[in-house]
Parts: structure tokens; C-alpha cells; sequence
């Protein structure tokens, strides 16, 4: 897995055992639990500078027009994005059974 944050690559190797992932898990499990969007947004404008909340708002979009059909470049001229970034986007959204398209049907009922 390679993480990006304010654009630095750091390669790590997830271990199923790793406090990170538990920390991803204890997260995703509270997020779940929560049902108030307004109290999910406060806690990511809690633990996250604007900066990776732009980022992550940036990457929502970019799936949502790739899933419109939007071309990439288009995209990456509008959101100021790198084609990178817009590909790896377009690769999720192609997996079989992908978590986006989910994410994408449960916005749209």
C-alpha cells in the first residue's frame, strides 16, 4: 500500500496486526456507528488539517465524474489533480464488487 499525504510517498506494509490497523478499524467501526453526518464531519475536521480534507473531497469528486463518464483529463484540469491520482481512481471503480460503486449507488437512491 502507498500512502500520500501532502505529497511525500511512504511505503508500508500493513500487517493485519499493526497498531495502524487497528486504528484504521477502531475508526471505520465508530464511523459506522455513528449515524449524524454532522458529528462524522466534525470528527475529521477534529483529526485532519484542511488540507486533507480538501484532498479527500477531491478524490469523492473525482470518483463521482469518472463514474458520470467525465474524462480524466477534464477532470484533472478542473480539480487541478494529477492523471495519477485520476487513474487510480478509474482502477477502483473498475474492481469487481468495488466499494466505490456502492458508495456511488447508496448517494444516488
Amino acid at each position: 500500500m502507498i500512502l500520500i499525504i501532502s505529497r511525500r510517498i511512504f511505503a508500508v506494509t500493513i500487517d493485519r496486526n499493526t497498531t495502524m490497523d487497528k486504528n484504521i478499524r477502531e475508526v471505520s467501526e465508530l464511523l459506522a456507528f455513528t449515524k449524524d453526518p454532522t458529528e462524522i464531519r466534525n470528527f475529521f475536521e477534529s483529526i485532519l488539517t484542511n488540507k486533507e480534507l480538501q484532498d479527500i473531497g477531491s478524490r469523492w469528486e473525482l470518483v463521482k465524474r469518472l463514474d458520470q463518464g467525465e474524462s480524466q483529463r477534464q477532470i484533472a484540469r478542473d480539480l487541478h489533480l494529477s492523471l495519477c491520482k485520476i487513474t487510480r481512481g478509474s482502477k477502483e471503480l473498475k474492481k469487481k464488487n468495488a466499494i466505490l460503486k456502492r458508495f456511488l449507488k447508496r448517494l444516488n437512491k
